[in-house]
């Protein structure tokens, strides 16, 4: 074999083993992508700053941004009507997932809802179903939270011995509006006020909607004050601060709803009804990241999950021992289910 020969032999070899030299690995269009959503949307009827229901999912929130790193916004629809849609279509617009709280906008959130099958809506407090039943809903039971403020309310009217408590048997609430779930609130606080002596009268006041109007909530609440009731439960929003502040004006005792509102008013706020909202966000989700969530479930949260409880921790104590030794005594028997709480069943409880 001739050198020229030999050398030509020789670059078609190089030739050959470089077209089949293993390829650089690109990104496969069938590589799967990441779960966790990019952004969040905390959508509310009403307005922040309520120091209770809303604050505390904006709280839950906040978490989610902390802890996952994702884009978070709240939209505020302020009470206004004309703001529902246009809220609606800005989330959708905005984020992977929606958290909503939809008090009068339900039937365009269902609509919405089903035109945006890619989004994750989850509805907090009431039970919404769309036609595709890809809205999941956060269902607090709150009667059993609110049938132990409703015992607090019932033995504190009965034991003169503490500051101002006056020999009637009187005991008072005052509710953002007339809708299912402050009915449900009245329903077992009632309840609870009545388990401990069924001659206890629970005198009521409706704010006809005026969730942010602290004044109203105080004007109502002074005047069950002046009708001989000793303490009154504020289910009413940032309306309900009005309540905290009639109960230090008339030296006598309020309990607080959603978050620990004990120490707004020391030494007048003896418990809080607290609805943990955050804690429900976080919850929710988390199982969207894990992979676990079931779009159209209905989760409930009550005392046994942690969603909902009655807590009497405060800078300036005012229930005797007996008060707070029988609620933890009473809110074991719920979470055991020795002690089932009557849920509300849509009776009229403003009579």
């Amino acid at each position: 074999m001739s050198k020229r020969i030999l050398i030509l032999l020789l670059l078609i070899g190089l030739l050959l083993t470089s077209c089949t030299a293993t390829p650089v690995a690109q990104p496969s269009a069938e590589q799967p992508t990441t779960t966790q959503p990019k952004r969040v949307v905390y959508l509310i009827n009403g307005a922040l700053g309520d120091n209770a229901f809303y604050d505390s999912g904006k709280a839950g929130i906040d978490a989610l941004a902390a802890e996952y790193g994702v884009e978070t916004r709240t939209i505020e629809a302020n009470f206004d009507a004309g703001k529902y849609e246009p809220s609606l279509q800005a989330a959708v617009g905005y984020a992977d997932v929606i958290f909503v709280i939809s008090y009068g906008f339900e039937d365009q959130l269902k609509a919405i809802a089903d035109k945006n099958p890619d989004k994750i809506f989850v509805n907090i407090d009431t039970v919404v179903q769309n036609s595709a039943n890809t809205i999941t809903s956060v269902d607090f039971i709150e009667e059993e939270s609110a049938y132990l403020a409703g015992v607090v309310a019932g033995m504190l009217t009965l034991d003169t011995s503490v500051p101002n408590i006056n020999p009637e048997k009187i005991v008072g609430v005052v509710g953002g509006d007339v809708d299912p779930v402050v009915n449900a609130f009245i329903f077992a606080y009632e309840n609870g006020a009545k388990s401990v002596d069924p001659e206890i009268v629970v005198l009521k006041k409706s704010l006809g909607g005026a969730w942010d109007d602290a004044a109203k909530g105080k004007q109502a609440a002074l005047q069950l004050y002046d009708q001989g009731a000793d303490v009154v439960f504020q289910v009413a929003a940032a309306a309900g601060i009005g309540v905290l502040q009639a109960a230090r004006e008339r030296n006598l005792y309020a309990i607080g709803v959603d978050t620990n509102q004990n120490d707004l008013e020391p030494g007048h706020v003896v418990a809080s009804d607290i609805k943990d909202v955050g804690k429900a966000i976080r919850d929710v989700y988390k199982s969207i990241v894990d992979g676990t969530y079931q779009p159209g479930a209905v989760i409930q949260y009550g005392l046994a999950s942690g969603g909902v409880d009655l807590v009497t921790e405060a800078q300036v104590k005012v229930l005797p021992e007996a008060i707070e030794s029988r609620v933890r005594e009473l809110r074991q028997q719920i979470i055991d289910g020795t002690l089932q709480v009557e849920l509300y069943d849509g009776r009229d409880v403003w009579q």
